[in-house]
């Protein structure tokens, strides 16, 4: 699979990608560090405390890779590229 649009060179095309990817690994790191929590959390439940792993607005399905490879597609689909099979050679 490759990122294809027509009347770009592969320069522009490799840059478009480097650009995408840095700004979506900043974005996914961001939603990490910026609203994890220290450390446990004890919130009262039923008028028991039940200590969870993070703050009340933590997600414990959040996943930073899988969020930056849905903002890349998102910025390359924006800048008006498609991702399509390669040929193969036979």
């Amino acid at each position: 699979m490759a990122w294809v649009k027509e009347d770009t060179t592969p320069e522009q095309q490799n840059r478009d990608l480097a650009d995408c990817q840095r700004d979506a690994w900043h974005e996914a790191r961001a939603n990490t560090w910026y609203y994890r929590p220290l450390g446990p959390y004890m919130t009262p439940l039923s008028g028991r405390f039940v200590i969870a792993p993070g703050a009340p607005y933590y997600d414990p399905f959040y996943d930073p890779f899988l969020e930056e490879a849905r903002l890349t597609q998102f910025c390359m689909r924006n800048k008006g590229y498609q991702l399509k099979p390669l040929e193969e050679d036979q």
